[in-house]
């Protein structure tokens, strides 16, 4: 079953309980994933709603530290609920022994000598583990393999 249908059910579910957040959160993940699908007038396959996925989740994490700082609890722990909701649909994490291999794999196949080779390496893994790892931390480590 694609992403998208399983969000699309997700939803019908939702519905049925009368889950509010749930279903909130639901539609504006598939709603982010209409708009880029209109705007650039294609059908987005697995790899690209998992990519929207991510980056709703990166903004739910963001909006968490702010409202935090803002002394706003009560937006922070609704952020959190969506949060939860929307990290059930990323793929499996990996482990630090699979993004080292990961890393690693993908340093050899370009054939990085240095930093400048930075960007390649990132690229492959980008396409590899994008929603099964936290980029920035794959970046720390990539950046340490490489100096």
């Amino acid at each position: 079953m694609s992403l998208k249908t399983r969000l699309q059910e997700e939803q019908k579910l939702a519905m049925r309980a009368k889950d509010k957040v749930r279903l909130v959160t639901i539609r504006s993940l598939i709603a982010a994933v209409k708009q880029i699908e209109i705007d650039d007038k294609v059908e987005l396959d697995n790899d690209a709603v998992t990519a929207v996925l991510v980056k709703s989740v990166k903004q739910r994490k963001d909006s968490i530290t702010q409202f935090e700082k803002a002394d706003r609890h009560d937006l922070a722990d609704i952020e959190k609920k969506e949060l939860a909701i929307l990290e059930e649909f990323l793929p499996q994490a990996l482990t630090s022994e699979e993004i080292d291999a990961h890393i690693k794999q993908a340093i050899a196949s370009v054939n990085a000598k240095g930093m400048q080779d930075m960007g390649k390496v990132m690229g492959i893994l980008q396409k590899d583990i994008q929603g099964r790892a936290d980029m920035a931390q794959v970046s720390g480590l990539v950046r340490k393999n490489l100096m």
